[in-house]
């Protein structure tokens, strides 16, 4: 017989195999082929996946070796290649009527819950990203290249294009473009830099100080040069703290330079007042502006979408939601889990909404276009050659059919008329009924391979095959085996 490795997953989950699973089937010799039709004996099948019983898991996984990992990777539906460029579908986006939401991802699963949640695009928040990769605040302490592999995590997860946080640039004008070719080439469909100084912080936080406006401006021509050499279209959000750090005047005379320089959309961060955003949006008026409602207590006014829609603004951003949230319900959590609690079933996603969410199943779908056997080597099993043969049952998984095995020269293979000579023709039935009463195993399979069924059920390791089948006077339908396991499961094993 011969065992094939499969890939290691969850162990609560359809694919949930072994390291070393075993897919179990055999091969008569040709010679042994002329003597009698090739019989099949097929195991009842089993979906493997998250038990009704958390204590059957361990013999679910052991029971997996007899099912073909069935699956697929990837929850977008679509490959990235046939998709839009991000920056065109931004661009796109941007022209269309309307105002667009979108909220603020930190990392790639939140980024997944963006898209999944029907948004079209999102932006990446420098503030979350800095609380959820270091557990630190958002006061510049993230570099630039923490910010471009979060941002390739990020890009990596979805299909729907994402405005990236450049934060001030991460230095000089020289500094501007390496980070814009850099996000780039992380698959950013915008950009946002801000006139900032080192380090810089949240802009609804104290102490806010800018560069001089020659400097700021020549930031975003430094962005819109390195974009231009690169052959992209990234959307480049010019943003301007200088509200807090100077006036509302300063701020309104920096966006309207941003917009000569060529920027795309403007930005004016911690505007205090509607008549502010009101004036803010009459600055430039061609150009496209974007609203921060910073969640929680910042000091711009939260407003509804239509009414921002009503003031010119064309994106809104949600830079905290996501985070705080994430935040409250963590902390509940762990109070209620150190007083003996666990969440309640209508706080938290089913283990079965979490495959989905996260993409076991798409996965599950995908892996069944390269579904394949990998055989191990004699010298590694120290067995003898066989085949395997997966079946599908219709529901998609795996069942197998057992197939006249190799091994007869050690039962009568020789034609023999001896007891054990037809010893292949007869089945095993193998039964196991958990402590609970739940039914863990059901499973048939040619007699003489009881030896190897203890790689599923170890508790019958050391069972003479010949003795038993000796006791049941040959007869169908005789119990061989009826006793219970130290962890309490029923173990009956009968001659069919």
């Amino acid at each position: 017989m011969q065992f094939s490795v499969s890939s290691r997953g969850c162990r609560h989950t359809q694919a949930c195999v072994p390291q070393r699973p075993i897919f179990l089937s055999w091969d008569a010799p040709p010679q042994q082929q002329a003597l009698s039709p090739r019989p099949s004996f097929l195991p009842t099948s089993r979906k493997i996946g998250g038990g009704r019983r958390s204590s059957t898991s361990s013999l679910r996984r052991r029971a997996a070796a007899f099912v073909s990992a069935s699956a697929a990777a990837g929850s977008s539906g679509q490959r990235r290649s046939e998709l839009e460029p991000p920056a065109k579908a931004l661009r796109r986006l941007i022209d269309s009527p309307g105002i667009h939401q979108g909220p603020a991802c930190f990392d790639a699963l939140s980024a997944k819950l963006v898209e999944r949640a029907g948004f079209d695009f999102c932006f990446t928040s420098g503030f979350s990203i800095s609380v959820a990769r270091l557990g630190l605040p958002d006061v510049g302490l993230m570099s630039y290249g923490e910010m471009v592999d979060q941002g390739q995590r990020i890009t990596d997860a979805v299909t729907i294009p994402v405005i990236g946080d450049g934060d001030n640039g991460y230095g000089n004008a020289m500094n501007v473009k390496r980070t814009v070719k850099g996000y780039i080439k992380s698959g950013f469909a915008g950009i946002i830099l801000e006139d900032q100084v080192s380090p810089k912080a949240c802009g609804h936080t104290r102490g806010r100080k800018v560069v001089s406006r020659e400097e700021a401006v020549m930031r975003i021509k430094a962005a819109v040069d390195a974009r231009n050499e690169s052959g992209s279209d990234i959307i480049i959000v010019a943003r301007t703290d200088s509200r807090q750090a100077v006036s509302l005047d300063e701020s309104l005379w920096r966006s309207h330079a941003f917009a000569d320089a060529g920027a795309d959309v403007l930005f004016i961060e911690a505007l205090t007042s509607r008549d502010e955003m009101k004036a803010f949006c009459r600055t430039s008026s061609s150009v496209p502006k974007m609203a921060n409602m910073l969640e929680g207590g910042g000091k711009t006014p939260i407003l509804a979408p239509v009414e921002l829609e009503d003031f010119g603004y064309k994106l809104v951003a949600y830079p905290l939601s996501l985070l705080g949230v994430s935040i409250q319900a963590m902390q509940d959590t762990l109070i209620a889990i150190r007083k003996g609690r666990v969440p309640s079933p209508g706080s938290m996603p089913t283990f079965e909404e979490m495959k989905d969410i996260l993409g076991f199943n798409s996965y599950y779908e995908e892996e069944k276009r390269y579904a394949a056997s990998t055989w191990q080597s004699d010298s590694q099993r120290g067995i003898s050659d066989s085949q395997s043969l997966v079946k599908k049952d219709q529901d998609g998984y795996g069942i197998v059919e057992v197939v006249n095995p190799d091994a007869y020269g050690n039962y009568g293979a020789d034609g023999s008329s001896g007891p054990f000579s037809g010893i292949w023709s007869r089945t095993l039935r193998v039964k196991i009924i958990g402590r609970d009463g739940f039914e863990k195993l059901d499973v048939r399979i040619p007699a003489g391979f009881l030896d190897g069924i203890t790689n599923i059920v170890p508790a019958l390791g050391g069972v003479n095959i010949k003795e038993l089948l000796n006791s049941t006077a040959a007869e169908s339908g005789g119990k061989l085996l009826d006793f219970q396991d130290r962890m309490g499961d029923k173990i009956q094993v009968f001659l069919e």
